[in-house]
């Protein structure tokens, strides 16, 4: 049976429904998706304590204009604006450097992946994230960091190292020269848990259904990542045990776990975004498919149609000339394949971005693996992948 918080969220979600919002019918896995939809975009699992009470976010957002959040990766949703609101933004009317304006935006709850409590004197009184903030961004039809919801997509241009760098809670200068240095669309799980410095580029969440191991060290699948990122990295009030992690986080009530399976299933609906039309060279990526099929050996790792190990396959770093660092600090010491999806949209690759182009990634591995593959042939490996 489901769970009254289950029918409270669904009840709010068609409540604020809007054009991207899916029409719930009477089938179960539309009233499943429809709820990890809003689990997805709007729950922050009790995380305001953490925002608020302790890092002070409302303070700082309280004084920061619209033009200094889109520039630090905030998105607006423009489906959660008034029509009024929308021609005036069209217009050039609305004055983007008013913090007054954010606060209104909270008010509406149009800011993709915050979530703001705002009283009667405009006053940011609870302030709490999502997972859209970090696996979501918008399709900027109204303007540069304006548009339609794209869920799934990994915004690569936030900045949540700057972000939790303007906290007065994380002031201390080492804290400061971790957080100022992870740069856009990069962030680093694991440092509040062993305190080096390693951020990673933000995965998508779309294309998941299939993939075994969600994390790039290959830690667990979708409810695992999930959860230790609502408990241990958003401080979600959850309940999150790894002897492996030395995590051992337990809250009553728990606010996360009975929430993951429909999480899980909305994500698993996500599918990858297909290459643009003129994206790539078609006859270069037929050519190119027999290459990544034949002498480029990359469906030995890469295998369809996930692109990524069967199984639970993993690899030492070395196999990949791959940089060991994280793989020391997980738990297996080891890397997965990342799954080849809409690598047209994601650049840079690699988990640390240290691979700005698929041009990059094919001479990486023609030189790591010595398969003395020609130029043209790199080339069309490269449009095969663009496909992707």
């Amino acid at each position: 049976m489901m769970h009254r918080w289950l029918i409270a969220a669904l009840v709010a979600s068609v409540a604020a429904c809007t054009d991207s919002t899916p029409t719930p019918t009477s089938s179960p896995i539309d009233l499943t998706l429809l709820v990890g939809q809003h689990i997805f975009r709007f729950d922050t699992f009790g995380d305001e304590a953490f925002c608020t009470d302790t890092l002070k976010m409302h303070q700082v957002v309280q004084g920061v204009s619209p033009t200094t959040a889109l520039a630090v990766g905030l998105k607006v949703d423009v489906d959660a604006l008034p029509s009024t609101l929308v021609a005036q933004l069209k217009a050039g009317q609305v004055n983007l450097a008013d913090p007054a304006t954010t606060v209104a935006l909270l008010k509406l709850n149009a800011v993709v992946g915050v979530q703001a409590t705002v009283n009667a004197k405009d006053s940011i009184t609870r302030f709490g994230v999502t997972c859209a903030l970090c696996h979501a961004t918008v399709d900027n039809s109204l303007a540069p960091g304006i548009g339609r919801r794209l869920d799934g997509w990994p915004n690569l241009d936030l900045n949540p190292g700057l972000i939790l760098s303007l906290s007065p809670a994380l002031q201390a200068p080492a804290t400061q020269a971790v957080l100022t240095s992870w740069g856009a669309g990069k962030y680093d799980a694991r440092w509040n848990h062993d305190g080096l410095n390693g951020p990673v580029v933000i995965p998508p969440a779309y294309g998941l259904a299939g993939v075994n191991l969600e994390t790039y060290t290959g830690e667990g699948g979708i409810p695992y990542w999930n959860a230790y990122v609502a408990v241990t990295q958003m401080h979600g009030h959850g309940n999150f045990v790894d002897p492996r992690t030395g995590d051992n986080v337990h809250y009553d009530p728990d606010l996360v776990t009975a929430k993951l399976p429909a999480l899980q299933q909305y994500e698993l609906s996500l599918a990858a975004p297909p290459a643009p039309a003129g994206g790539f060279d078609a006859g270069a990526a037929g050519r190119g498919q027999s290459v990544f099929f034949g002498a480029g050996r990359c469906s030995s790792c890469h295998v369809p149609p996930q692109y990524t190990d069967a199984g639970f396959g993993l690899h030492d770093p070395a196999e990949v000339c791959a940089d060991p660092g994280l793989a020391a600090r997980g738990t297996t010491g080891k890397y997965r394949t990342t799954p080849l999806r809409a690598l047209w949209q994601h650049a840079p690759y690699y988990h640390d971005g240290s691979l700005a182009t698929l041009d990059a990634v094919v001479t990486h591995y023609n030189t790591c693996l010595n398969l003395g593959l020609t130029a043209a042939q790199q080339a069309d490996l490269v449009e095969f992948l663009k496909s992707l």
